[in-house]
């Protein structure tokens, strides 16, 4: 089994200190929010769990920071990344039918 890319992080809440694991990438992510909102990842977290309320508190911060950037994605900005664009009339997606042979 390959090792956990899971990276632990102390942050600090109004209870005190707590921790997280969250991948590379999420952690980068959380750090690009605090950047922009100028927000310490302890208040982050606090929207976050106030947001999402449901689940745990790592899975309220993987919720809330996909959220932040879906919002934030326009056709522009795919386009500037290089990202494919939605159709502007999608096909209907083939629903999967039962077989029975």
């Amino acid at each position: 089994m390959p090792p956990s890319r899971l990276i632990n992080g102390n942050i600090t809440l109004t209870g005190g200190r707590s921790s997280m694991r969250l991948e590379p990438e999420t952690w980068d992510a959380l750090g690009e929010i605090c950047e922009r909102e100028a927000i310490p990842l302890g208040e982050l977290v606090r929207r976050a769990e106030r947001a999402v309320g449901t689940g745990g508190r790592t899975s309220a911060v993987r919720v809330y920071a996909l959220s932040y950037f879906r919002e934030a994605a326009t056709d522009d900005g795919h386009r500037s990344a290089g990202h494919g664009l939605r159709p502007t009339n999608p096909r209907p997606r083939p629903r999967s039918v039962a077989r029975m042979d």
